[in-house]
Parts: structure tokens; C-alpha cells; sequence
């Protein structure tokens, strides 16, 4: 008899908590559900997220500015016909910036490929061209005579190695967590409506009724009670 009001403990425990869940599902407004849906699925019929077109407009500006600065450094050292001769149709590792602004282009094409046309989820692409870039300007760095050819044998390597991490970072804490919580709040919205669109329109609270816990020891009152009647009735 010990384990009987415990186990009614636990069942009214159970049905309370079950009760709210419903309670709650029922409150939740239908129009906002449907507001919100919409407007995920309309950013999902967008093809590409905000944050996602921000840094594939960053990635374009790095193309952009790595170029600049080469046209600007072959106008410096002679003009642009004589020093884009040198340094493209008489390539040297030593000397040229030209290997500078096709690592540019490297980074700008799979990037975009990967982030903008394919619509990747993962680091691996961004990894590869940071991990390039920081390995081709390190061992040119160190091998190469920039630094005795003026100001921008400093600048362009070091402008190049501080915009692809820039990326790197920018996609890695960015673009692919806020992506994938966008993605948990519509998982979220959807599972939500479709648990609202099961509850009946007219439940009510009385219909989820659960009768008050019978005090302990009741049922042996009335059995001794019943046993203590007996004598006088036969009397």
C-alpha cells in the first residue's frame, strides 16, 4: 500500500506535463507559423543567404584590389607595356608580382565556385586556397628579392596574405554557423506547425481533466468503517 500513492503521484505528474505541452502547442499562433515558414522558404528560393552574398562580394573585392595594386606597381616601374613584358613574357620568380595576382585569381575562381555555384557547407574549399596563398607567399618571401624592388614588394604579399585569412574567418565564424542556424529555426517553425495542425480547433482544458490524488490511507478507512457498521445493522 506504501507504493500506491506514489505511483498516483507519477501518473498525475505525467499527465500535468502533457497537459501544458498541448496547452502550449494549442497558443501558438497559426498566422505567425505560416509568417515566418514563408519567409524562410523565401530566402531558401533566393538561392543564396545574405551573409553568404557579402562574402562572395568580399571574395570579388580581393580580386579587385590585388589587381589594382599590380597595375598600379607596373605603371610605377616603367609603364605598363614595358614592365607587363617583363614580368609576364619574361617571368621571373625572383622579381615578378605576376604569380601575386594569379594566386588572386586562384582564390577569386574557387571560392566562387565553390561558395556561389556549388553553394558548399563545408571549409574545405576556403581551406585550400588560404593554405596555397600562405605557403606560395611565405617561400616567396623568403626566396624571392621583393623587398629590394620598393614599397610594394612589402605590400602586395602581405595585402594577399591578410585577405585570404580575412576570408577564412569571415566564412568559418560567419556564413556557415549563422547558415546552419537558420536552418535549425525553420526545422524548428515547421515542426512546430505540422505538432499545431494535429490538435482538434475546439479542445478545452476540461477534456484533459485529471482527478485530484486520493488522500493515503483512504481506501483502508472505509474498509474499516464498512466492518464497524456491520454489528449495528444487525442489530
Amino acid at each position: 500500500m506504501n507504493h500506491l500513492p506514489e505511483d498516483m503521484e507519477n501518473t498525475l505528474t505525467g499527465s500535468q506535463s502533457s497537459h501544458a505541452s498541448l496547452r502550449d502547442i494549442h497558443s501558438i499562433n497559426p498566422g505567425q507559423l505560416m509568417a515566418r515558414i514563408e519567409s524562410y522558404e523565401g530566402r531558401e528560393k533566393k538561392g543564396i543567404s545574405d551573409v553568404r552574398r557579402t562574402f562572395c562580394l568580399f571574395v570579388t573585392f580581393d580580386l579587385l584590389f590585388v589587381t589594382l595594386l599590380w597595375i598600379i606597381e607596373l605603371n610605377v616601374n616603367g609603364g605598363i607595356e614595358n614592365t607587363l613584358k617583363k614580368e609576364v613574357a619574361h617571368y621571373d620568380y625572383y622579381s615578378s608580382y605576376f604569380d601575386i595576382f594569379l594566386l588572386a585569381v586562384f582564390r577569386f575562381k574557387v571560392l566562387i565556385l565553390g561558395y556561389a555555384v556549388c553553394r558548399l557547407r563545408h571549409w574545405w574549399a576556403i581551406a585550400l586556397t588560404t593554405a596555397v596563398t600562405s605557403a606560395f607567399l611565405l617561400a616567396k618571401v623568403i626566396l624571392s628579392k621583393l623587398f629590394s624592388q620598393g614599397a610594394f614588394g612589402y605590400v602586395l604579399p602581405i595585402i594577399s596574405f591578410i585577405l585570404a585569412w580575412i576570408e577564412t574567418w569571415f566564412l568559418d565564424f560567419k556564413v556557415l554557423p549563422q547558415e546552419a542556424e537558420e536552418e535549425n529555426r525553420l526545422l524548428l517553425v515547421q515542426d512546430a506547425s505540422e505538432r499545431a495542425a494535429l490538435i482538434p480547433a475546439g479542445l478545452s482544458d476540461g477534456q484533459f481533466y485529471s482527478p485530484p490524488e486520493s488522500e493515503a490511507g483512504s481506501e483502508e478507512e472505509a474498509e474499516e468503517k464498512q466492518d464497524s457498521e456491520k454489528p449495528l445493522l444487525e442489530l
